[in-house]
């Protein structure tokens, strides 16, 4: 038991550094997606303010929420292989 608390802290150290990262990408995409888009249309107004509803759409999106699968599949594929170690 030990040992697996050795090996899962550190993986999920490394996988929250992973998650973090892509999550402030994914962010950047979206944002320079949206000016594209005011700038494409000419739409008039508070630019700033477009931006900001269309991230806050973004927040509660699923694609958002996708971005959990850097958890769930290594760890994941972690136990499925322990359980075929050891029960097959």
């Amino acid at each position: 038991m030990i040992v697996a608390i050795r090996f899962l802290i550190p993986l999920l150290i490394i996988l929250t550094v992973i998650y973090v990262g892509l999550s402030i990408y994914s962010r950047l995409v979206r944002r320079r997606k949206l000016i594209a888009h005011w700038e494409k249309k000419g739409l008039t107004g508070d630019r700033d303010a477009f931006v900001a509803r269309g991230l806050k759409k973004y927040d509660n999106s699923f694609r958002r929420k996708l971005l959990l699968g850097v958890y769930v599949v290594p760890l994941g594929a972690i136990a499925l292989l322990i359980y075929i170690t050891n029960f097959m």
